[in-house]
């Protein structure tokens, strides 16, 4: 099973996210002490729901698309892993690639901070 977490707030208003069956294992509130001022100035809020999920590997394709076409696009991005494979994602494009592969998630860690996620937010596993 892949597992990972969604910020519920990361969703784009009017967007739906539909596609595989998603577990939920945990909704958590909470107030993150990280957030840049580029992003408070973007209006990202100051309070997060985090949705903690399991997916079937064979979806976690599927799920990494549907999450890119629903993503907002202003300094957010969501993760998952598979046993194997790590999935970051971002409004428009996904990056999918090998466990402990360093030039793949440089390449994702690159485009996150370009896209105005801050150095203290990437932290994915």
């Amino acid at each position: 099973m892949a597992t990972g977490t969604i910020v519920a707030e990361s969703v784009r208003t009017g967007a739906t996210l539909g596609g595989p069956c998603l577990t939920v294992r945990e909704i958590e509130r909470v107030a993150p002490t990280n957030l840049a001022p580029s992003q408070l100035q973007a209006g990202l809020p100051t309070v997060w729901t985090l949705v903690r999920f399991e997916v079937a590997d064979a979806d976690a394709p599927a799920l990494a698309g549907a999450l890119a076409e629903a993503m907002d696009a202003v300094g957010w991005y969501a993760d998952f892993h598979t046993a194997d494979e790590s999935f970051v994602l971002f409004a428009g494009r996904v990056f999918r690639y090998g466990r402990g592969d360093p030039d793949a998630r440089a390449a994702a860690e690159d485009y996150a901070r370009a896209h105005g996620v801050p150095d203290a937010q990437i932290d994915w596993p």
